[in-house]
């Protein structure tokens, strides 16, 4: 909320201009004999004293971490969400700041992805324990917090991948979304077997992905099952190709 301070500045604080120094003898008795710039002068002094407003804001520019804090990612809606909509979810959770639909700029289409900006850290975080992994139109969505604001990391720099564990008994996963991680991958897989290992392909020296990855599984009944049951799926708003590496 802004707050107003008041300051009176008083009129005997203001210098006179050298005429009516001159002259200040004569028009404290007769003003009517002063020249025109002590006429002035007097007319100015003997106005009420000037009141300064000075209205400072209180609110002051958020800092980055404390947005992030509150700033949601919601993954894998379906593509007829709207911004309203995706507002109605989340706010039963608390005070929803902002919430974009996030649509292809030549297509028009949703992404099946969006952003939501509640109010506060403990109302964001109320929001992921009660709709992460929930159904909405058939499809579990994902709701997690934003990348937190690291101001000492180097971003250029791409983050260690887990060590990738090799296995004649492995998966190509083609088409993934750049958003993708290495651990999404694995979680992803792992409802039909024992994953070892998953990995999603690096430019090199960089975080950026090159769109796919493979998975291992300890046995090759899991690789058909893998490939039978995931090529085609949709994962984080793409279809994914998985076939035999």
């Amino acid at each position: 909320m802004a707050t107003t301070t008041t300051t009176t500045i008083s009129s005997s604080l203001i210098t006179p201009p050298a005429a009516a120094l001159h002259h200040r003898s004569s028009f404290c008795r007769c003003p009517s004999r002063l020249t025109v710039g002590a006429a002035r002068w007097w007319a100015r002094r003997r106005q009420p004293a000037v009141v300064v407003r000075v209205v400072a804001s209180s609110s002051v520019l958020e800092a980055p971490e404390e947005v992030a804090a509150r700033k949601l990612y919601v993954g894998n809606i379906p593509r007829t969400v709207t911004n309203d909509e995706l507002a109605a979810m989340f706010a039963d959770h608390g005070t929803v700041e902002r919430a974009e639909v996030m649509f292809d700029k030549y297509t028009g289409r949703s992404r099946r992805f969006g952003f939501v900006t509640m109010s506060t850290p403990e109302e964001a975080n109320a929001a992921i324990e009660s709709l992460n992994e929930t159904e909405v139109g058939g499809r579990k969505i994902k709701v997690n917090v934003t990348e937190s604001f690291l101001p000492n990391i180097d971003r250029s720099a791409p983050e260690p991948e887990p060590v990738f564990v090799d296995s004649q008994y492995k998966v190509y996963v083609g088409n993934l979304a750049k958003s993708v991680t290495t651990e999404m991958l694995k979680n992803f897989f792992s409802e039909k077997g024992e994953v070892l290992s998953a990995t999603v392909s690096r430019i090199p020296g960089t975080a950026k992905s090159k769109g796919y990855g493979f998975v291992t599984f300890s046995s090759e009944e899991e690789v058909e099952a893998a490939v039978s049951t995931f090529n085609n799926a949709e994962l984080e708003g793409q279809p994914i190709r998985v076939n035999k590496a």
